[in-house]
């Protein structure tokens, strides 16, 4: 299978499992796109596909760290640089030394010295974004979530640097001390100086485009996108560590998002939606790819050495997350809490549990060289499995242990409290366009857009949709007497407006299935008939211009009748408009917006009109917003994400402008 076809079916399953873990949120969506990637595995081509580790770390693991470093304050990094260089470097390397040391004096066998250190190399990393994908509804609390999300920055290149050595190691055949410390410092520091050397370059050609042009998305954007990728293999071609520059690249781009504030805020909009994306794809990918990888690993091992390699992994985890509770209780790791001792011990222990592995973990393991001195690497599954059991281990231990230890996250307001809100809010600007001026198209276009945001969010209760309508008729026909007794209209013009009223009310009623059957085959009837009368107006157009006048002076005659009663409609919506009802009322009212469009639709669409109703419905949603929060009847919390909803879609509407 090509790999073009390999990724298009991986990313298949990644939105598979989204989109059940959108259904039923029971599990963290780690673990659904490491389901979806075994289901996958069923697939006879894609039992053996795979990535090549330079490919896998270029393309997926080089732009997942750069987004996270230009993700992280630059501010917050620098306050606990102290405590992220204790987690990310000086654990890490004790870590590795105590692993290593340990499965190679306890299994002389099965680990040299070289696999061993490889092994405890490639399991040290961590993944702050797994550890986010089990915290999602929990409290946790926040000096652990930064030395978690700072340490995972950094770990990541200390692994990978540590991996390469003890590559060398097994290559080789000999190690030497002093070459393995200059080494790790070149690769290291030289990593992080290259990476903020290009991030710098990178910002002062993006503020260079600002100062001289305007819109500069089509530009900066590609750029942005690419700079990981450029990043990562300068530095690998330069023996320096790609995954540190990469994150440094990022950390300097975050400098440049704070400094920017207002300042290109499409950009910047674009910018952190298209990452967003990439980000979710590729985290996704790594998951499935470690789910559709067991099965073929799995395979080349015996149901003894399966058990042996799982109880490895067991104590191999069991033993990294002991030294990181013992590594912040001794205080090598300061966490600042200022809570009760009992507080300090949970501290450590989320910090302990928070060493969760993932995406760092499975690259390096798939990245174990097949041949050394073209002699095959006979641990090599049975690394790549410890490592994939070691990562189930640290998701499963944190999905049951996270709920266990921490509250539950306590939202201001629900979802449901969010929609039912904003609703209201789209509707009191609807009704303030609606009271307000004169009814026409323009405004009929906007009050219908308006409108769609609340028809969307919820199931339409029919039994009350047809009630409404069943009023709104009736309104009609009181106000089409009325209008006919005061001699307002002709006798014409009621005839005319009647038999629209019975056609939308015969279009709108229940049908059996006999009925629906002769509604349309006259429909097709009707369009066959249709076409035919199209071809006659090609041969006769003085034909066509009589039917078009002929339409004309209907739309005339009934154009003023149906902005009357629409207002009458609107006034009788807006007096019987309840919480309970809010999305039925706006179905009807776009009914009857249709309608008005329809015989409006030859008018000319008046812009600038239509601009000036959005921007006063848009001021008039803040403006019930703020009345709303002062009265204290929505919180805070909930006011603002109302402001910024009603902002995205101000913005929206601006950009579609250009």
């Amino acid at each position: 299978m090509s790999t073009v076809l390999g990724i298009v079916l991986l990313l298949v399953a990644v939105v598979t499992a989204n989109i059940i873990h959108l259904i039923w949120p029971v599990l963290p969506l780690a673990i659904y796109q490491i389901i979806a990637g075994v289901v996958l595995a069923i697939i006879p081509d894609l039992k053996t596909f795979q990535l090549e580790p330079e490919i896998f770390m270029l393309l997926i693991i080089a732009p997942l760290m750069f987004n996270d470093g230009q993700n992280t304050s630059s501010r917050q990094l620098a306050r606990g640089l102290s405590r992220t260089m204790s987690m990310a470097v000086y654990l890490a390397l004790f870590t590795v030394i105590i692993l290593g040391l340990g499965l190679h004096f306890l299994l002389p066998r099965s680990f040299s010295f070289p696999v061993a250190f490889m092994l405890a190399a490639i399991i040290t990393p961590t993944d702050a974004v797994a550890v986010k994908s089990l915290t999602t509804d929990v409290e946790m609390p926040e000096n652990v979530s930064l030395t978690l999300e700072h340490e995972s920055l950094f770990n990541d290149a200390s692994g990978i640097v540590l991996f390469s050595l003890a590559s060398s190691a097994l290559a080789s055949g000999s190690f030497s001390l002093a070459q393995g410390i200059w080494t790790f410092l070149y690769v290291f520091f030289g990593g992080i100086i290259f990476g903020m050397i290009a991030g710098s370059l990178l910002i002062n050609v993006r503020t260079a485009l600002m100062q001289h042009h305007v819109d500069i998305a089509p530009i900066v954007i590609p750029i942005n996108v690419m700079t990981p990728i450029v990043v990562y293999w300068l530095a690998e071609e330069l023996h320096l560590s790609g995954i540190l520059a990469v994150v440094a690249a990022g950390i300097m781009h975050s400098i440049l998002y704070d400094r920017l504030h207002l300042t290109s805020t499409k950009v910047q909009i674009a910018t952190t939606t298209i990452w967003n994306i990439i980000a979710d794809a590729l985290n996704g990918l790594v998951f499935v790819f470690l789910g559709l990888s067991l099965p073929m690993v799995l395979g080349h091992m015996k149901q003894l050495q399966t058990l042996k390699i799982v109880g490895i992994a067991l104590v191999l985890y069991l033993v990294m997350t002991w030294l990181r509770y013992l590594w912040s209780q001794i205080g090598f790791v300061r966490l600042h809490s200022k809570a009760l001792q009992q507080d300090k011990k949970l501290d450590s222990l989320l910090l302990a549990i928070g060493g969760v592995h993932g995406t760092i973990t499975m690259a390096m393991a798939f990245s174990i060289p097949l041949l050394v001195n073209e002699d095959r690497i006979a641990m090599r599954n049975a690394l790549i499995l410890i490592a994939a059991f070691v990562i189930l281990i640290s998701l499963f231990v944190g999905t049951f242990a996270f709920p266990k230890l921490l509250p539950q996250k306590q939202e201001s307001y629900s979802k449901a409290e969010f929609h039912k809100a904003l609703t209201n809010t789209v509707q009191y600007a609807i009704n303030d366009l609606t009271n307000n001026g004169e009814q026409n198209r323009e405004k009929s276009l906007v009050i219908d857009q308006l409108a769609s945001q609340m028809t969307m969010r919820a199931r339409l209760n029919t039994e009350t949709y047809n009630h409404l309508l069943q009023k709104c008729h009736q309104v009609e026909l009181d106000t089409l007497e009325e209008l006919t007794d005061n001699d307002v209209i002709t006798e014409r013009q009621e005839r005319m407006y009647s038999r629209l009223m019975a056609r939308d009310l015969f279009s709108k009623s229940k049908h059996g299935f006999w009925d629906t059957f002769i509604m349309l085959y006259h429909r097709l009837h009707w369009l066959h008939a249709r076409r035919k009368v199209i071809k006659l107006y090609h041969k006769n157009p003085e034909l066509k211009k009589a039917r078009q006048d002929h339409f004309k002076a209907v739309n005339d005659e009934i154009g003023p009748v149906l902005r009357i009663v629409i207002r009458r409609v609107n006034k009788f919506l807006n007096d019987a408009q309840t919480p309970k009802n809010a999305y039925e009322i706006a179905a009807v009212r776009r009914t009857y917006l249709n309608r008005y469009r329809i015989f409006s639709r030859k008018n000319k669409i008046n812009a600038d009109l239509m601009t000036s109703y959005f921007i006063n419905a848009f001021q008039a949603e803040h403006s019930y917003i703020q009345q709303q929060a002062a009265a204290h009847k929505i919180s805070f919390d909930l006011a603002n994400a109302l402001n910024e909803q009603v902002s995205t879609d101000q913005l929206v509407y601006m950009q579609s402008l250009d």
